[in-house]
């Protein structure tokens, strides 16, 4: 069958991205699902950091792939062997496939599972195989997903089933952003009530952490550069905000803290100014979390007094530690008690044809969560 997506063919830094369009709106082939598969019609995708990443070249993939990997749609049809979804379910993609039966997954740590990493390293599904072609070339899989497309087939593994009545455009928000952003104050860090969590970066995920905050009875102080998200984190809950353009952030945490730091910290930027200054911000005994994504060079100064004499720990969080099949249930369940308003994230919907501008909006900082509509539904 035929699939409309947008490919990266060659990575770019040649912004603005609405007049060099690195990602092409292509019809490709799609071939039906094999065992284990599942074809997904494509409901909404959000346009999330990653994919600016790798449209720049700082996560680099196998070329040509198609993008997008926080996702939700409906099941169109099921391969052979398929147990875990039928036929007209919701889902909501993760974007790590995990096989359950490699050492991570099987001590309880999906996201580091060997099977799924490697596939998303290849641009293969689960299984080792590409099903999408543009002629005699194949395209790759963007983490098991490729979800700024019309359709998609991903392996069963990379889907989670989810309420009929959880809005498609709210859906998409829980296969990256949720998951990282919760998963690292939920499962990571394990923010205790009654203490005071230092967010640096206020996109999706940044946000995301803030709201997870407020739901575990802590205090929530957001760092971020943009005024636009500054404020939503306010409206979020958040207790302060703070301009690290305007000064010292660390000083003014401590400022915020009566000069002790922050309990927890998460650093979300993925920048090594971020990381630094989340370390140094954080209270004795303290625990700090890393989610953002750097280039691999990047590297950063801690000294190990601050460590050990202050008995801090610090910690990497991959798709925010949390196990999908579990988390993203519970997540739709405080979502639909009315504790994590998600939606207010959402900057805004687009067909695939608004693709590229959407990733000048997010670079920017003018956009959080920009929704892509790849079938056109509302």
């Amino acid at each position: 069958m035929k699939t409309t997506a947008a490919v990266l063919r060659a990575f770019s830094s040649d912004r603005p991205y609405a007049a060099s369009r690195p990602l092409t709106i292509e019809e490709i082939e799609l071939d039906e699902p094999a065992q284990g598969e599942v074809l997904v019609r494509v409901a909404s995708a959000g346009v999330c950091h990653s994919d600016l990443s790798t449209i720049e070249g700082v996560l680099g993939k196998p070329l040509p792939i198609a993008l997008g990997h926080e996702a939700a749609g409906i099941v169109e049809q099921v391969g052979p062997g398929v147990t875990r979804v039928a036929l007209g379910d919701h889902v909501v993609f993760a974007f790590v496939p995990t096989c359950g039966r490699c050492g991570p997954c099987t001590s309880g740590r999906p996201a580091l599972c060997e099977l799924g990493n490697r596939a998303n390293m290849n641009g293969t599904s689960l299984r080792d195989a590409r099903r999408m072609h543009a002629g005699e070339e194949s395209v790759s899989h963007h983490l098991g997903v490729s979800g700024f497309a019309t359709y998609t087939v991903a392996a069963e593994e990379s889907l989670v089933r989810i309420p009929d009545d959880v809005p498609m455009q709210v859906a998409a928000l829980f296969g990256c952003a949720a998951l990282t952003g919760l998963g690292a104050v939920f499962e990571a860090a394990h923010v205790a009530p009654g203490t005071t969590v230092a967010v640096f970066g206020a996109g999706g995920v940044g946000l995301m952490a803030a709201l997870a905050v407020g739901v575990v009875g802590a205090s929530a102080i957001v760092i971020d550069p943009v005024a636009l998200k500054r404020d939503t984190a306010t409206s979020l809950g958040a207790r302060a905000t703070i301009d690290p353009s305007g000064g010292d952030a660390v000083k003014q945490i401590r400022e915020h803290t009566g000069g002790r730091g922050a309990d927890y910290v998460i650093e979300a930027s993925g920048t090594v100014k971020a990381f630094e200054d989340a370390v140094a911000a954080s209270a004795p005994g303290g625990v700090i979390v890393a989610v953002g994504l750097p280039r691999a060079s990047a590297r950063a100064e801690v000294s190990p007094m601050l460590l050990v004499v202050g008995d801090r720990t610090i910690r990497g969080s991959f798709m925010g530690s949390s196990v999908p099949q579990r988390d993203i249930p519970r997540y739709v369940e405080l979502w639909r008690r009315g504790k994590l308003p998600i939606e207010k994230l959402v900057s805004g919907t687009i067909g695939l044809d608004g693709i590229n501008a959407a990733m000048d909006a997010l670079a920017s900082g003018e956009a959080l969560r920009t929704l892509v509509l790849p079938n056109g539904e509302q």
